[in-house]
């Protein structure tokens, strides 16, 4: 793997590489840090990197990389930069035959989403986008409930991402994180929306199998200076007549990161949060509620493929960057045609493994998630400013 951003300033990179790494599948062998070749070179040495390996920019990277004989060049690119580099960095790897990884959203705006899904298939390369949440065994297999009909047809879908940490103007301290999510040129037409509320979204989707249709939007700026949204309350409708409540802040003060969905059927309902991952709750108004637990009785092959601790144990964060890097690299070598003897410990665990792979168990999100979440922003955004017709259909 070669990394684009991810210096050590940096937030999300740390969490990538470690994610990658978890299963011994991929290793890092390449990185363009940051934009600054100084920063570059002192997170390369930080990691213990070949400094001939650690370049001033991603063009010289790609570039460089290719030259490099098979086998000895990296296999793919992770982005993991502010959104107004995703389509540049994204474009350069796959127009020089190597794969990605990229953090999401896709893109900064839907039109470059769009291009990139062109230069995607034009490039017949392989493309994953972070949506990390779908990772989680208990969201696997509700997934699986839902697919099998034990709740029935969906009626009511109500998911809910709030944080509090931008309750005030952190951009003005020179916060990095804060700094890029408030920026429109960085950050683009949404501020919360596009940061967590498209990981509600696709939580929402991936869960039900639905997709959103129409929504009404309200988009509010609690933070006086601010110049995004930090806060917003949206009510859905999807294709199967179904109804939803998506709500998403950052300035709800003492929140964490409490993402939660709530799925009702004609038959029974859903609930999980991910400030309790290994907890999914089957709830019916006659027999009463059902704990499911992670690692505990006969789960799906989809939740026990991304379960990674005994019983008891919780399945964390890093592990779900690192069930989408295995998946990724799966998938990466089935395209090879790789294939050796399957793993004894149940899955295809960290054997270089491809007997019996299974891509709708080894799912990733891809360049459709993407472009559905760059819909979302772009519908959100588009209802919160028509005073007149607040439902807005959802478009691509």
């Amino acid at each position: 793997m070669g990394m684009i951003g991810g210096s050590l300033e940096g937030f999300i990179g740390a969490v990538h590489r470690r994610g990658a790494a978890l299963d011994g599948e991929i290793e890092l062998v390449c990185g363009a840090f940051s934009s600054n070749p100084e920063k570059s070179k002192q997170t390369g040495e930080a990691l213990y990197m070949d400094p001939s390996r650690v370049y001033g920019s991603y063009e010289e990277m790609i570039l460089k990389e290719k030259e490099l004989p098979e086998g000895e060049r990296m296999d793919f690119v992770s982005i993991v930069v502010p959104n107004h580099v995703h389509f540049p960095a994204a474009k350069c790897a796959l127009e020089n035959g190597f794969p990605v990884v990229m953090d999401k959203p896709i893109t900064l705006t839907m039109a470059e989403a769009k291009e990139l899904k062109v230069i995607l298939e034009k490039s017949g390369q392989l493309f994953a986008l972070t949506h990390n949440y779908t990772a989680y065994p208990m969201v696997k297999e509700a997934r699986q409930l839902v697919k099998n009909g034990v709740i029935g047809d969906i009626r009511k879908v109500i998911v809910e991402y709030p944080q509090g940490w931008l309750y005030e103007l952190l951009e003005a301290t020179g916060q990095k994180q804060a700094d890029w999510r408030t920026d429109p040129e960085r950050c683009g037409a949404a501020g919360g929306v596009g940061d967590i509320g498209t990981h509600a979204e696709n939580l929402a989707e991936y869960i039900t199998g639905l997709q959103i249709t129409e929504l009404c939007a309200d988009l509010t700026i609690f933070v006086e200076g601010r110049k995004l949204d930090d806060d917003a309350n949206i009510l859905l409708r999807f294709d199967n007549g179904a109804k939803g409540i998506l709500h998403n802040s950052q300035i709800c003060h003492g929140e964490e990161n409490d993402l939660n969905i709530r799925i009702y059927g004609t038959k029974g309902g859903l609930k999980w949060s991910q400030m309790e991952p290994n907890t999914l709750e089957l709830t019916n108004q006659d027999t009463g509620s059902r704990i499911i637990r992670t690692g505990v009785g006969n789960l799906s092959p989809h939740a026990q493929a991304h379960t990674r601790q005994p019983a008891g144990h919780p399945e964390g964060y890093i592990e779900t960057f690192a069930s989408i890097y295995r998946n990724f690299a799966y998938a990466l070598r089935a395209k090879h045609g790789a294939s050796a003897d399957k793993s004894a410990t149940g899955g295809l665990g960290n054997a270089s493994s491809l007997d019996g792979y299974d891509p709708d168990v080894y799912d990733f999100p891809g360049v459709e998630d993407g472009l559905r979440g760059m819909g979302f922003i772009q519908t959100v955004v588009k209802s919160a400013n028509d005073e007149k017709n607040k439902w807005t259909k959802f478009e691509i």
